[in-house]
C-alpha cells in the first residue's frame, strides 16, 4: 500500500530540538515512516515504536515555558507513548523559529526598555501562556478533524481493494470458461456449414418447379415484347424479376446462371416503351391503346421500389425524351438546309402543320398520358426549341438570299407568334411560347437585315442602271421622245425608279420598323447615285453630240423630255418620305433634282447660244440700224429652237423659257458691249434708241407667244439702255446711270472690283454659268455707242455710278451685267483704288 503524507503543519509540530518518549508508548517507527497496521505508514522524518496496533491520535501541548511541540499519544493495547524525533531539525522549521525568535526579542526589547515595564513581566507572561495554549487548541483540533477523515478513507480503501481482488478472482473464473467453449465451437463449425447447405438445398427444392420453368418464360416475355404486348411482358418480367428475389436469400445474395439475361429483357422492354413513346403522334391516331399501355408500364416501373443493390429505373424520363426526340426527328430531324429560294416553302410548311401536330396533341396524345406530363406544354416547348435550333444551324450556314431573309424575318416576327400559328385561339394557355427564347436572337435579327438590306441594294441599283442604260439607249434613234395624252415627252423611267424604290420600302414596313428605316435610307442613297449618273449621262451626251462624235438627230427634245423625267421624280419623290421621319429626311434627294434641272436648262441653253451665236455677229451694225432682219432672224430661230418647249409640264416650262430669254438678252448685250457700232450723229443715236425699243418688243411679243408669263421677262433692259442713247442733254448722264443701277444692281460692284458666281456645278463645273467681271466697263462701253461724249462727260457719269450708294436688291430680279463679260481687259497698269474703265480714260 502506498504511505500516506502528514499535512506539513503535523510535520513542523513534530520538529522538536531533542528526541522524546512518553513512557508507556508502544510501537516501532523508523525514519519517516510511521506504520500504523493493517499497511498503513505515515511519513513524519522521526523514528518510534509502538508495542501495540495504533488506535488514536492525541496531540497536547509541552511544559510551561517551552516551545510548542505536538505531542501524540497512541493507545497501543492501552498504554499510551510519544513519538519521539530523531534526525537533524528541517530547514524550513529553524529559519521559521529563528524568525519567530528575532520578532520576539524585538518585541521584548520594546516593551521592557524602560525599568517601569518590568513589573508588567508577569502579565505578559500569562497573556502569552493563554494565547499559546488557545493556539495550541485550535490545532489540536483540526489535526483530529483530519485524521478522523484519513482512518474513513483508509478503510474504503482496504474494502475496495478487497471488492478488486474477489471480481479479479471471478474474471480469471471466466476466461477460464470462455477458452473451453471456443474449442468447442471450432468443433461445431463444419456441422454449421453443413446446417447452411442443407437450408440452400431445402429452398432449391421447393423453387425447382419454377426454376425450370424460367427459360420457357424468358422465350415467352421476348416474343410478347416483340409483339408489342407491353403490359403482358411487364406482369411475366415482375414475375420472374420475384423468381430471383426469392432465390437470392437462401443462396446468400448468389444469381442463378437462368437468371442472366433478365436484365437485358427489361432493358428490351424498356427500348420498346421508348421506342413507342417517340411514335406517340402516329400511335395516338393508329393505335391509342398501344400508346396507354406504353405509358402505364413507364409509370409503374418508375413508381416502384427497387430491390437493395439494383439501380432505378426511370422509364418515365425516358418516355418524355423519347416523345420530345421524335417529335424533333418528325419535324427538324433532316440534316440538309433548304436550298436558295426553298425556305418561303419550308416555313410555309411549318406554318401548317405546327398547329396541326398541337391540335393532335391536345386532343388525342394529351387524353392517353397522365396530367403530369403536360403534354400540350411539353409539344408547344419541344416544337419551339426544335425550330429554333434548326433557325440557328441555317442562319450559321451560307449567308442567304435577299427573298430568304425577308421571308425568315416576317415569318418568325409575324407569323410565327400569330393568330395562324402558336396565338391561334383554338390552343390552350398550355402551348403559349411567347415567354420562351425567342426564335431569332437580336444579332440574328441584325445579320438578317443586314443581309436583306445589302442584297436589296445590289438588286436596285443594277435595276436602276438597267432603267438608265435603257433610257440612254433612246437618245440616240431617230424618232424622237414618246409622249402621253397630253403632248408631253414621257418616259416611264421615272414611274420605274419610283415604284422600285417605293415598294421595297414598303416591303420592308411588313418586317419592322428598322427594316424598313434601313431600307429607306438605302433608297435614298441609290436614288442620289442614280441622279448622279443620270447627270453625268447627259453630260457625255451633250459632249459627244457638240463634238461631232454622235450627230443626234433630236438632240434637244431628249433633254427636254430629261427635264421632264426630273419634274416628274420632283413631283413624286414625297412618295418616299415615311410617317414620322423629319421633314428634312428628302433634302439631299431634293437638292440634287435641283442640282440635275439646272444642268439640264443650262445644256439646253448652251444649244440655243450655238444655234443663236452665227446671228448676232452682226448686231450690233449699220444693217441693224437700217432694217430688222437680223432680229427678225434670231426671233425665228429661237420660236423655232423653242417650240417644243410647250411639251415640258408646268411649272419647269415657265423656268425654261425664262432661261432662254435671258440668254438671248444676254447674247444681246454682249453683241452691243463689244464696241463694233458707234453713233456718228443724233439720227444715229436716235434710229439706235427706236431700234433697241423696237427689239424689246419683238423679243416680247415671241415669249409672251411661247407662254413665258410678262413678269418674268428680261428684254425691258434693253429699254433702259435706249433711254441712255435717247438722251439729248449729255448732263443728264449721271442720273440716267444711276436709274440703270437702281433698276440692275448687278451693273456695279464697287470701284471696278470683281465679283464671282458662285458655281452652281458638279467638281467638273459643267453648270457652272460663264464667268465675268462686272465693273464701270459695261457703263463705259453703253456709253462708248452715243459717239458723242468726251472724257470729261463719261468720267462725270462714271463718277455719279461711284458716288451712288448701293441699291437693294430687287426680289426675283435676276443677274443680267453681272453675266456679260467687259468689253476690253483691264490693262496692267490698272489702278487698284479706280476703275478700269476710268483709268483708261484717263490715260488718253
Amino acid at each position: 500500500m502506498p504511505a500516506t503524507q502528514l499535512p506539513s503543519f503535523l510535520l513542523m509540530a513534530l520538529g522538536r530540538e531533542e528526541p522524546w518518549w512518553e513512557e508507556g508508548a508502544s510501537g516501532l517507527g523508523s525514519g519517516r515512516e510511521i506504520s500504523l497496521g493493517r499497511g498503513i505508514q505515515l511519513h513524519t522524518g522521526v523514528s518510534w515504536s509502538c508495542p501495540g496496533p495504533v488506535s488514536k491520535w492525541q496531540a497536547c501541548p509541552a511544559a510551561s515555558g517551552e516551545r510548542a511541540v505536538l505531542k501524540t499519544k497512541v493507545i497501543c493495547g492501552g498504554r499510551t507513548g510519544r513519538l519521539i524525533k530523531s534526525g537533524p531539525e528541517w530547514p524550513e522549521q529553524e529559519r521559521a523559529e529563528q524568525l519567530a525568535r528575532g520578532a520576539a526579542l524585538k518585541w521584548a526589547s520594546g516593551i521592557f526598555y524602560r525599568p517601569e515595564q518590568l513589573a508588567r513581566l508577569g502579565q505578559y507572561r500569562s497573556r502569552e501562556v493563554q494565547r499559546t495554549c488557545s493556539l495550541e487548541a485550535r490545532l489540536k483540533s483540526v489535526v483530529q478533524s483530519y485524521l478522523e477523515g484519513v482512518q474513513t478513507g483508509v478503510w474504503q480503501l482496504a474494502q475496495a481493494i478487497e471488492a478488486v481482488q474477489g471480481t479479479r478472482e471471478a474474471l480469471s473464473q471466466a476466461r477460464g470458461l470462455l477458452q473451453g467453449m471456443s474449442q468447442a465451437l471450432r468443433t461445431l463449425q463444419p456441422l454449421r456449414e453443413r446446417v447452411a447447405q442443407y437450408k440452400q438445398l431445402q429452398a432449391m427444392s421447393h423453387l425447382l418447379p419454377r426454376l425450370r420453368a424460367v427459360p420457357a418464360a424468358v422465350a415467352h416475355t421476348q416474343t410478347l415484347i416483340d409483339a408489342q404486348q407491353f403490359l403482358e411482358a411487364y406482369m411475366s418480367l415482375r414475375e420472374l424479376e420475384q423468381l430471383r428475389e426469392d432465390t437470392w436469400a437462401p443462396l446468400g445474395g448468389l444469381e442463378l446462371p437462368v437468371f442472366q439475361g433478365l436484365d437485358l429483357l427489361f432493358e428490351a422492354l424498356g427500348q420498346a416503351v421508348e421506342a413507342a413513346a417517340g411514335a406517340a403522334g402516329k400511335l395516338a391516331r393508329e393505335d391509342p391503346a398501344l400508346l396507354v399501355a406504353a405509358v402505364r408500364v413507364a409509370e409503374v416501373e418508375t413508381g416502384r421500389t427497387t430491390p437493395l443493390g439494383q439501380v432505378p429505373r426511370d422509364w418515365r424520363q425516358r418516355c418524355l425524351r423519347a416523345l420530345q426526340e421524335g417529335l424533333e426527328q418528325t419535324h427538324f430531324g433532316s440534316p440538309l438546309l433548304p436550298a436558295p429560294g426553298a425556305l418561303p416553302g419550308w416555313l410555309e410548311a411549318l406554318r401548317v402543320a405546327l398547329p396541326v401536330e398541337l391540335a393532335t396533341a391536345e386532343a388525342l396524345v394529351a387524353p392517353c398520358c397522365p396530367p403530369q406530363y403536360n403534354v400540350v406544354q411539353l409539344w408547344a416547348h419541344t416544337l419551339h426549341s426544335g425550330l429554333r435550333r434548326s433557325l440557328q444551324h441555317l442562319l450559321a450556314g451560307p449567308e442567304l438570299e435577299a427573298a430568304d431573309a425577308f421571308a425568315l424575318l416576317h415569318w418568325a416576327l409575324h407569323v410565327y407568334l400569330g393568330q395562324e400559328m402558336m396565338g391561334s385561339l383554338e390552343l390552350g394557355p398550355e402551348a403559349d411560347v411567347s415567354q420562351l427564347e425567342p426564335l431569332l436572337t437580336l444579332e440574328n435579327i441584325e445579320q438578317l437585315e443586314a443581309t436583306f438590306v445589302a442584297n436589296v441594294q445590289a438588286s436596285v441599283s443594277q435595276w436602276l442602271q438597267n432603267a438608265l442604260d435603257g433610257e440612254v439607249a433612246e437618245w440616240g434613234r431617230e424618232q424622237g421622245p414618246n409622249t402621253d395624252p397630253s403632248g408631253s415627252y414621257y418616259s416611264p423611267m421615272p414611274a420605274i425608279v419610283l415604284q422600285i424604290l417605293e415598294e421595297n420600302i414598303r416591303v420592308a414596313s411588313l418586317v419592322s420598323e428598322s427594316l424598313q428605316q434601313r431600307v429607306h435610307g438605302m433608297a435614298l442613297s441609290e436614288l442620289g447615285i442614280f441622279l448622279r449618273s443620270f447627270s453625268d449621262a447627259l453630260i457625255r451626251f451633250s459632249r459627244d453630240h457638240l463634238r461631232g462624235k454622235a450627230m443626234v438627230p433630236h438632240y434637244v427634245p431628249y433633254l427636254l423630255a430629261a427635264l421632264n423625267h426630273q419634274s416628274a421624280l420632283s413631283s413624286s419623290v414625297s412618295v418616299l418620305q415615311l410617317d414620322g421621319a423629319p421633314s428634312g429626311a428628302l433634302a439631299p434627294v431634293e437638292a440634287a433634282l435641283d442640282k440635275l434641272q439646272r444642268r439640264i436648262c443650262r445644256l439646253v441653253l448652251e444649244a440655243l447660244q450655238v444655234e443663236l451665236q452665227p446671228l448676232f455677229a452682226d448686231l450690233p451694225s449699220r444693217q441693224w440700224l437700217s432694217s430688222p432682219e437680223l432680229l427678225e432672224s434670231v426671233c425665228e430661230r429661237t420660236g423655232r429652237f423653242c417650240r417644243d418647249f410647250g411639251r415640258v409640264r408646268n411649272p419647269t416650262v415657265q423656268l425654261l423659257l425664262a432661261e432662254a430669254e435671258r440668254a438671248v438678252v444676254l447674247q444681246y448685250l454682249r453683241a452691243l458691249m463689244q464696241g463694233r457700232l458707234v453713233c456718228r450723229g443724233a439720227d444715229e443715236r436716235t434710229q439706235a434708241a427706236e431700234r433697241l425699243r423696237h427689239d424689246a418688243a419683238q423679243l416680247q411679243q415671241l415669249f409672251l407667244g411661247l407662254g413665258l408669263e410678262e413678269n418674268a421677262h428680261c428684254a425691258p433692259v434693253l429699254l433702259a439702255l435706249r433711254e441712255l442713247l435717247n438722251l439729248r442733254d449729255p448732263a443728264l448722264l449721271g442720273l440716267e446711270v444711276a436709274g440703270l443701277q437702281q433698276q440692275f444692281p448687278d451693273v456695279r460692284c464697287g470701284r471696278g472690283s470683281r465679283r464671282e458666281e458662285k458655281p452652281e456645278g458638279g467638281e467638273n463645273g459643267a453648270d457652272t454659268p460663264p464667268w465675268c467681271p462686272c465693273s464701270e466697263d459695261h457703263v463705259s462701253a453703253l456709253l462708248g455707242l452715243r459717239g458723242d461724249l468726251s472724257r470729261e462727260q463719261q468720267l462725270a457719269a462714271l463718277s455719279s455710278l461711284q458716288a451712288a450708294l448701293p441699291p437693294s436688291p430687287r426680289a426675283g430680279r435676276r443677274a443680267l451685267f453681272s453675266l456679260v463679260p467687259a468689253p476690253a481687259p483691264a490693262p496692267a497698269s490698272c489702278l487698284p483704288s479706280g476703275s478700269c474703265a476710268r483709268a483708261r480714260l484717263l490715260s488718253e
